[in-house]
């Protein structure tokens, strides 16, 4: 059966409201007017989720205005309704053996025509508001640009399989063709990645426990970023606060007063005011953490990884192995303390997607593992790997000690001369010592940074390491490597030092500062394996 054939039986099987031939515009249900409606709504709270500190402290001066807040909220639902009405009138798709066509927008027209070979990633959502109805979104992800994806919004769930199944055959015999085209690649390459492998039962890799969940809540770095988003409304939220607790018979200047209890009293007081406070704080970061992850589950079918997580909107993610960039190990400073480390795999990025966020279809996340289960992911996906050997005997090479004489010497130092020597001139000791302190401080960091960098390398691999407090590890094969940048300036020429970075598809490395004689190894190395191999990068 030719993919016409494939094609047409799909949408045959596909209940939609007009069933037309597959060359012939589709409309999508009217259900999908609830996805265009909450999309807005995301879209809209995203702008004004910095006000929301401001309205909760103030809230009480705004219920006592009503004539002003709520025809505010009357228009925003009916404009928010009519925008999601538009957006479902205006689109429309239409599927052929090759390629998808997507017609959108309501100010801005897209017309988007995508052919099935460039598609990365085949990436099914369902919303919590669609699971009693059966439907799902298919974004199909490209390894280009953000502005080159599409989406089927509101199709049932069973299409949406299908079609999944379907645009991926298409990708391998893609690759089978261009495998063939090509004799002088690799035949093991070939079979390992192209060849259509008989296994069809998925065999589960990983599964994340909800303590495991939790662990990664407390972990996250979202509880910084939101206490630095607070950070402009500190005293209205302790008055809030204050207030609060005088209401309840608990006076905090009575408290903490050293008059009426001892140091010691005061000291626990406070110790335990704070981590009440973080607890909460903590709270909201597992919170978040659970709806992300709930049920997460990392399968391997035949070469493909796929994700499924999500406790109100259920994600499922594939990747190819043959597309896998490099795997990244990464641990903060509690992660250490835990034993813990998070693993990302990680494909080609699109241009302007935030690369850290998990939900981002570039990469997959394996949250709050432990190290042998890592490496023995690690493994799986890059057999001839020799990471765990390099951490254990501890064979990465250290960048030069330069790196900490230009950063303090330079940076640091000249700054905390002239705020030295302004702050004696008028008599203000304590600044002085606080800026000798920070100081200080600053050079214990550069001293940790200098530690943790170091490189290493095998036939096959370049091994990074880098940190502060916690460790990063970097895994990526020399073959998929699309550039590599020799950076020298006169001062590090006459150190017979360079800087190298490695550029993938994935995105960019830098090893700063290390032996000329091993930049330029590197380079050589690179450019062989990238000549030599003729395997695809893809």
């Amino acid at each position: 059966m030719d993919s016409r054939n494939k094609l047409s039986s799909i949408e045959n099987t596909a209940p939609t409201d007009n069933p037309h031939n597959l060359n012939n515009w589709q409309v999508l249900s009217p259900i999908a007017i609830l996805y265009f409606g909450v999309s807005v709504f995301k879209h809209l709270f995203s702008n004004i989720i910095f006000l929301i500190p401001a309205i909760a402290v103030s809230y009480k001066s705004i219920l006592e205005h009503p004539f002003i807040w709520l025809p505010g909220i009357l228009f925003a639902l009916a404009l928010l309704s009519v925008f999601a009405f538009i957006s479902f009138k205006v689109y429309r798709y239409r599927l052929t053996d090759d390629n998808i066509e997507i017609r959108s927008g309501i100010f801005n027209k897209k017309h988007l025509n995508l052919p099935f070979s460039r598609v990365q990633n085949v990436k099914i959502e369902q919303p919590i508001y669609y699971r009693f109805s059966g439907h799902a979104c298919l974004k199909l992800d490209t390894a280009g640009s953000a502005k080159n994806e599409a989406k089927l919004i509101a199709i049932k769930l069973d299409y949406a399989q299908q079609l999944k199944s379907q645009i991926q055959q298409h990708g391998q015999n893609s690759e089978a063709l261009n495998k063939q085209q090509h004799p002088t690649a690799d035949s093991n390459e070939f079979q390992s990645e192209s060849a259509p492998n008989n296994a069809t039962q998925e065999i589960v890799l990983n599964r994340r426990k909800l303590s495991d969940l939790v662990i990664h809540g407390i972990t996250s770095n979202r509880i910084w970023i939101f206490l630095g988003g607070l950070a402009p409304f500190y005293d209205r939220i302790f008055n809030y606060i204050g207030e609060g607790l005088t209401s309840l018979g608990i006076n905090l200047t009575e408290l903490f007063s050293l008059q009426s209890h001892s140091i010691l009293e005061v000291a626990l007081y406070a110790l335990s005011f704070t981590m009440l406070i973080m607890l909460l704080l903590v709270s909201f970061s597992v919170i978040g953490a659970i709806i992300s992850f709930y049920g997460y589950t990392l399968n391997k079918l035949a070469d493909k990884y796929i994700r499924r997580s999500g406790l109100f909107t259920k994600h499922e993610v594939s990747m190819s192995l043959s597309r896998l960039q490099m795997v990244v190990q990464k641990q903060d400073w509690l992660d250490v303390l835990l034993k813990r480390i998070n693993l990302y795999f990680e494909q080609s990025s699109s241009f302007g997607k935030n690369l850290d966020s998990s939900a981002s279809s570039s990469k997959i996340i394996v949250p709050s593992i432990k190290p042998q289960e890592s490496q023995a992911l690690i493994d799986d996906a890059y057999p001839e790997n020799s990471l765990k050997v390099l951490v254990i005997n501890n064979e990465f090479e250290a960048i030069s000690k330069r790196f900490i004489f230009r950063n303090i010497v330079y940076i640091f130092m000249p700054v905390w001369l002239i705020g030295l020597s302004f702050t004696l001139l008028n008599g203000k000791l304590t600044l002085a010592l606080l800026a000798s302190i920070l100081f200080v401080t600053l050079c214990g960091l550069v001293v940790l940074r200098w530690k943790r960098w170091g490189i290493a390398r095998d036939k096959n691999f370049v091994y990074l390491r880098k940190g502060l407090v916690g460790v990063d590890y970097y895994c990526f094969p020399i073959y998929k490597l699309q550039q590599i940048q020799f950076k020298q300036n006169l001062l590090m020429k006459r150190r017979l030092l360079a800087t190298v970075k490695f550029v993938l598809a994935s995105g960019s490395l830098k090893i700063p500062m290390i032996n000329e004689k091993l930049a330029y190894e590197l380079i050589d190395q690179g450019l062989y394996q990238v000549e030599s191999s003729q395997k695809s990068w893809m």
